[in-house]
């Protein structure tokens, strides 16, 4: 696991961007706010007075494209179950036997595609 925070140096973006898909993926709110507060620290570390820094940043920014679009996709479905999730609780949404019965197809590989 990575350990940010603690030194000066900036952990690789890529390498930050993936660590962000894994705790959301697992769930790990512990995690994700450690990565939120090392994210606040690179972005007020990028002073005007820091050019190097920032072209380095930017280098960074293109090589972990594929990545963050990746952590995009996990973010956009937690946020779409989470949303079922609110609606289940609080009973304006009910799964029925046809929701069911279309979880059964899909698990026995006769999914309606």
């Amino acid at each position: 696991m990575l350990e940010f925070g603690s030194s000066r140096e900036h952990p690789e973006l890529r390498k930050l961007v993936a660590e962000a898909s894994r705790a959301l993926a697992c769930l790990d709110g512990t995690r994700l706010e450690e990565l939120a507060l090392c994210c606040e620290l690179l972005v007020r570390d990028l002073g005007p007075a820091n050019a190097e820094r920032r072209a380095a940043l930017a280098c960074q920014s293109r090589e972990a494209a594929g990545d963050m679009a990746v952590f995009a996709r996990v973010l956009e479905a937690t946020r779409a179950n989470l949303g079922v999730l609110l609606e289940l609780r609080a009973g304006r949404l009910e799964y029925g036997d046809r929701q069911t019965q279309g979880w059964t197809r899909m698990e026995s590989g006769h999914g309606d595609n």
